[in-house]
């Protein structure tokens, strides 16, 4: 029974998203709001979260020219399809483009931040020369908890607080212990939505590291490897692959990416830099999808306490996830795997998230890079010890600590980085 139970968060948090999340959101829940209210648009009026704001404000859309928080609800209201969910962009073409600018350009569009304690909380109100809709978006960003049309819900639904898909029972019990069972044992033919999300996500990888995206990172890791000014190794490997991925993705590549917990970054974090050192290591299929099994799974277990948005930067979570993995690829056992989460726990949990945008590839390395310090280090009997910060003896108290850590010590950080995000 408890092996089904992990199957099914697996199935429910590994979910193909084109484009960041938080624009995409935004344009779901334009779509939907559009989709009930027949006529043509005279206003759209979007308020969000201040969590959301700062992931969508700069942030690339696939295939397009424009962005921002007013071109992601317009786009989705003259042309998105509510029932592709989280790849509502996927076919969107530049007439499309060009009909949501005019709407913004006619100051038809709107957009605010809304009063809410809630990080993720999308409101779109749709009014045209017929009807007027509101769809509201909260805690996932397809989780859909209202509907009105004129004034009147027609529906009522969704799951309120929820941090991630899965119910929370669901996941209250597990530990990384069992989580490592799990991947040991569980047959491979479960796990292909594990092999699918190594495919795709390489595949954009692989696309950074060859085009020209954002700020290049990956690429330019790759550039100096071969000048022989960095060393061709697993790190490096890692940071480069990973890097390019968020490159491609932030830069508003129209590939898709298999996201983790909400996130397309952190589904490349999670996946690309135990990918990288698999090829390094030259290690079977099987042992690399096993990895990125673990590494999805650590992810997911410390983002269901820690919460789809934050103040601090969730790829910090996903490096945590692919330290246990990559001990792994190199035989160490359990022990070793929990002290690799420790040692990242100890080096990046205070990463600030300042919102989706070129230069989160950077940080999308830095982790990938700490990933393999902190794997290394365990390897070796090195382990951040319970006398030092906020780290424990017991690895799930030191995950409690850092998601306390983000919950509740960052909420006037999160206030002021926003802050100073739209004074610039």
């Amino acid at each position: 029974m408890r092996k089904h139970k992990i199957l099914a968060i697996l199935e429910k948090e590994l979910v193909v998203a084109l484009g960041c999340t938080e624009p995409v959101a935004i344009a779901l829940a334009a779509a939907t709001a559009k989709s009930h209210a027949n006529g043509q648009i005279q206003v759209i009026r979007l308020k969000a979260s201040g969590n959301i704001i700062k992931n969508a404000k700069s942030v690339g859309i696939p295939g397009m020219s424009a962005k921002g928080l007013e071109f992601a609800a317009a786009l989705g209201a003259v042309a998105g399809d509510p029932n592709k969910k989280l790849e509502i962009l996927d076919g969107l073409t530049k007439e499309d483009e060009r009909l949501a600018l005019k709407l913004i350009e006619g100051g038809k569009v709107t957009a605010g931040q809304a009063d809410t304690p809630k990080r993720l909380y999308i409101e779109v109100i749709v009014e045209t020369d017929i009807q007027t809709s509101k769809v509201v978006i909260s805690d996932n960003h397809s989780n859909i908890t209202l509907i009105e049309v004129d004034g009147k819900a027609v529906y009522l639904g969704g799951c309120e607080n929820i941090g991630i898909q899965s119910n929370e029972e669901k996941f209250d019990a597990l530990t990384i212990d069992e989580l490592y069972k799990w991947v040991l044992t569980a047959d491979i033919k479960d796990l292909t939505l594990v092999k699918k999300s190594i495919e795709l996500n390489r595949i954009i990888g692989l696309e950074g590291l060859s085009g020209d995206y954002g700020l290049n990172v990956g690429r330019t890791i790759k550039d100096n490897v071969k000048k022989g000014i960095l060393s061709d190794d697993i790190a490096t490997a890692a940071m480069s692959l990973a890097a390019a991925g968020s490159d491609a993705r932030m830069a508003g590549s129209t590939l898709p990416v298999m996201a983790n917990t909400g996130s397309g970054n952190q589904g490349i974090a999670v996946t690309l830099p135990v990918v990288a050192a698999a090829q390094k290591l030259k290690v079977s299929e099987e042992k690399m999808i096993r990895a990125v099994a673990l590494s999805h799974l650590i992810t997911i277990h410390i983002k269901s306490r820690f919460g789809r948005l934050s103040a601090l930067c969730g790829v910090t979570a996903a490096g945590m996830g692919a330290s246990g993995a990559i001990v792994y690829l190199l035989d160490g056992g359990l022990q070793q795997i929990k002290a690799a989460v420790q040692n990242t726990i100890g080096n990046v949990s205070g990463m600030i998230c300042d919102g989706a945008k070129a230069g989160c590839a950077m940080k999308v390395s830095t982790c990938s890079n700490v990933a393999v310090q902190s794997a290394l280090l365990a390897l070796n009997h090195q382990e951040i010890k319970s006398t030092d910060g906020f780290i424990h003896d017991d690895v799930e108290k030191s995950i409690e600590s850092f998601c306390k850590l983000g919950n509740e010590g960052t909420k006037q950080t999160d206030e002021l980085i926003l802050k100073l995000m739209m004074e610039k």
